[in-house]
């Protein structure tokens, strides 16, 4: 309590201060500055002062990198206003990123575009990823399509890595802290000569996570996780004018996924049991699935970039390879209503059946999740009131089944770009792009014969682990894309800015699931098969994305500036008969009005920022204020439906959703040492058409906080000649988010449809569900960080979430089905970091 009321103190004191900006500090060594307090940045594809940038822009430099201990994208997008994640809920590689409202829907492409050293990453599993030896990261808000490339359309990180110098330099850095958690990053810049030179850099994480499996002796298998990589650089120059930059990255993670429980949101059941109608915000956390879940993700990637000096231009050439192979198991859901608890006329129905009879009956009474319940039989507490069991998803018993995934994603791509020297009032650039993804995603269901999980797509009936369900496809994308840009000092006050990008993605999918029986119902293997072989598909979407920027200069050190563009993802395949498996499960089965299509539509936006930003009292001050107002069509949104036929992963699109907010940023300079800084941002969303649910018009766009708010100080107090006393505070709050279309709504569910033919027979609105419980809650998280530092080492304590602030980190509605797939997010760790340089 007195260190909770310590932090408590010390955080009220925060509140009391500016806002402001986790921005400013010393400019990296890999930049040049006019002084010490002038940070250059490359968000426009130039080198200029971030003062001078159109554009709201979040940037660590080297020096706020070492401060905060950020590495990850998890880590920084906490400290940056307007930007919420999510990351590692169901797997390393699925990470969605909401920036101003605008949120990556998982299944479909990523809303944020990751540019690493000038190159842009292809694939999404690597948002996530430690990228080297970090220097400097920059968060572009607002669509960057023009700029920076595909999946721009919500904002881009940029990040520049180590770049080797004409000295040697090395340096390591080790963590230890609570729940076995270690860490540890090294690097090591070698000078070739005088023209050449390589970085190695290799970095490692463990974990044993914040919970345990109950039912597998407390086992710490539920967010553990094991990271290993390693980078490589190395650059030369090639005479005065050609430099050569080639990289090479791997990267190994092993770990748990699928780290959900459930929560039901049946209003008319609460009699029964009041856990029926739960509050996601107030869910118990317990996890007692029989089936140890794994993840298992390998990456590599290799790039090579050329760049070549002209008297009027620099040419820049680069190419990159990238190879990320991911898989998941996991124990299933209680999906199939009795599919596992009935014997049938096969022998794989027989003995799943027999597995899950033996589970229960052994099982009888473990205290599962409320309202869950293993009682004298598997049989769903619908059909036998008396003797019947409720099971929540990952049971403790064989009835669930299990899960297997995989997502192997292989790409190159290369561009080619000339752009002016820098010289003079008027700066360019031309270019071309190309892509090609070749992509396979598959998620087979199967039954659990207490023998484990055979990690194959398809296993046959006489298998130990025989498949029920199965989609797998093959994803073929090529992308062409032309793009250039212009800007213009007018004179010393104005610079106005066009750029233009034209995209064209080709894109096609072809079915992989042999055409096998379900060894449980007799039909299709896959519910897409229903009406024969899945034919091959393909489609092309194209966009122009220009962006406009402006720049005033209405004082010194005081800057207006607005900003327009053009945000834009192509659309792509669900898999296929999706449309047909909702439309009889649901729609013809209890009355919903569910419209999902196998094609979904590329998503499009128009995003407009206004703002002024400066610095006054000498640069003591620095400020950034903004609006900003976007509308978009066609959004892009995850949906997860759960029923008798299995499980089913869609994107579905939301026909417009219009969204508008304002941010404030300040940071200020006490004392000589010591800085205190801070931000708000305020987003307001509402839905105008949607064709998928209607009745969610006027409700609020998914995933979106209402706002978030960042508070700091930071203080370097010297001690001797040699140390400096380093401590430094980050408060962040994340406003109330809802996770779905459906809000404050009400919608028929599968147990709608069954409740009027069971033995309760009750009327179909008994099984409606109400959604107004699935709002996450605003939530504060206060990371501390202090310690002493020399010109070559240091010693940092470190406490995350240190008022062990408990928080929901991902709500997954299943709308038909009655309830959510909830998430918790991490708890307080202590720890201890001692760092280097050679």
């Amino acid at each position: 309590m007195r260190l909770s009321s310590l932090f408590a103190a010390a955080s009220a004191t925060v509140l009391a201060s500016a806002l402001a900006t986790p921005a400013l500090a010393q400019a990296t060594d890999q930049t040049e500055a006019v002084d010490d307090s002038v940070i250059i940045v490359t968000a426009r594809r130039q080198n200029e002062s971030l003062a001078d940038v159109p554009a709201s822009i979040t940037v660590f430099t080297a020096d706020s990198i070492q401060k905060t201990g950020v590495e990850t994208a998890d880590q920084f997008v906490q400290l940056t206003p307007g930007v919420t994640i999510v990351t590692g809920t169901a797997e390393a590689g699925d990470t969605q990123i909401n920036i101003r409202g605008i949120n990556g829907a998982r299944d479909a492409e990523s809303s944020v575009a990751l540019v690493v050293d000038g190159i842009l990453k292809t694939n999404t599993a690597q948002l996530n990823q430690n990228q080297g030896t970090l220097r400097q990261i920059e968060i572009l808000k607002g669509p960057q399509g023009a700029l920076y490339g595909r999946n721009a359309a919500a904002g881009a990180i940029v990040i520049q890595t180590l770049k080797p110098g004409d000295t040697l330099e090395a340096g390591i850095e080790l963590s230890a802290a609570e729940q076995q958690t270690y860490r540890g990053n090294a690097f090591i810049s070698v000078p070739l000569g005088e023209n050449a030179g390589f970085v190695l850099s290799g970095s490692y994480f463990k974990t044993d996570g914040f919970y345990r499996n109950i039912f597998l002796n407390n086992s710490k298998t539920i967010d553990d996780q094991e990271i290993w990589s390693v980078d490589g650089r190395f650059v030369a120059q090639l005479g005065d004018r050609t430099e050569i930059d080639a990289k090479a990255r791997y990267s190994d993670l092993t770990g748990a996924s699928i780290n959900f429980n459930a929560a039901f949101h049946l209003p008319n059941f609460a009699g029964a049991n009041p856990a029926f109608f739960e509050d996601v915000n107030r869910h118990p956390f317990n996890f007692y699935n029989n089936i140890r879940p794994t993840n298992d993700q390998t990456t590599f990637d290799a790039s090579i970039k050329l760049e070549h000096e002209f008297d009027f231009a620099k040419l820049t050439l680069w190419g990159l390879y990238s190879d990320v192979d991911q898989s998941l198991t996991a124990d299933g859901t209680s999906a199939d209503f009795a599919r596992f608890t009935f014997p049938g006329a096969t022998a794989a129905s027989r003995a799943a059946s027999n597995a899950c009879f033996a589970s229960t009956a052994q099982l009888r009474g473990f205290p599962v999740n409320q309202p869950g319940f293993i009682g004298a039989t598997p049989v769903p507490f619908i059909f036998a009131p008396a003797t019947g069991s409720t099971f929540g998803p990952y049971s403790p018993t064989t009835c669930d089944g299990t899960q297997y995934q995989i997502r192997q994603q292989e790409d190159f791509s290369g561009e080619i770009r000339l752009s002016s020297n820098g010289d003079g009032p008027f700066n360019w650039q031309l270019g071309g792009y190309y892509l090609n993804i070749s992509r396979d995603v598959g998620v087979s269901l199967g039954a659990d014969l207490g023998q484990g999980i055979i990690r194959q797509l398809y296993n046959a009936p006489n298998t130990t682990n025989p498949t029920t369900q199965l989609y797998f496809d093959r994803f073929s994308t090529d992308v062409y894309a032309a793009f250039g840009s212009a800007d213009y000092n007018w004179n010393d006050v104005i610079n106005i800015g066009l750029a233009l990008r034209y995209d064209i993605e080709d894109r096609s999918v072809s079915n992989r699931v042999p055409l096998v029986t379900d060894p449980f119902t007799g039909g299709p293997i896959n519910p897409g098969q229903a009406r024969g072989p899945i034919a091959d598909k393909s489609a092309s979407y194209k966009q122009l994305q220009p962006k406009l920027t402006f720049r005033w200069a209405v004082a010194d050190n005081v800057n207006l500036y607005a900003n327009w563009g053009i945000g834009f993802k192509a659309g792509g395949f669900n898999n296929s008969g999706s449309a047909a498996v909702i439309d009889q499960s649901f729609n013809q089965f209890i009355g919903s009005n569910v419209r999902i299509t196998d094609n979904y539509r590329k998503e499009k936006s128009s995003a407009f920022e206004g703002g002024i930003k400066g610095s006054v009292f000498d640069g003591k001050v620095t400020f950034d204020l903004a609006g900003y107002y976007t509308d978009v069509d066609d959004m892009q949104f995850f949906e997860f439906f759960v029923g008798g036929f299995g499980l089913l992963r869609v994107v579905s699109n939301i026909d417009e959703v219009q969204i508008y907010g304002a941010e404030l940023n300040l940071n200020a300079e006490v004392t000589p040492g010591w800085t205190i800084f801070g931000a708000l941002n305020v987003t307001e969303s509402e839905i105008k058409a949607n064709a998928s649910r209607p009745q969610t018009v006027g409700n609020k766009s998914p995933s979106t906080a209402d706002y978030t708010i960042n508070l700091g100080t930071q203080i370097v107090a010297p001690i001797s000649r040699s140390f400096d006393l380093v401590a430094r505070a980050d408060y962040r709050i994340t406003g109330p988010t809802w996770f779905h279309t459906l809000q404050e709504d009400s919608v028929p569910t599968i147990f709608s449809g069954l409740l009027p033919g069971s033995a309760l027979a009750l009327p179909a609105f008994v099984g409606d569900a109400d959604y107004s419980v699935t709002r996450r809650q605003a939530f504060g998280v206060l990371d501390v960080r202090a310690g002493l530092e020399g010109e070559k080492w240091r010693v940092t304590m470190f406490a995350d979430n240190v008022l062990n602030r408990r928080y929901l980190n991902e709500v997954i509605t299943a709308a038909e089905f009655g309830g959510s797939f909830i998430s918790p997010g991490g708890l307080r760790r202590l720890g201890v970091e001692v760092a280097y340089k050679f």
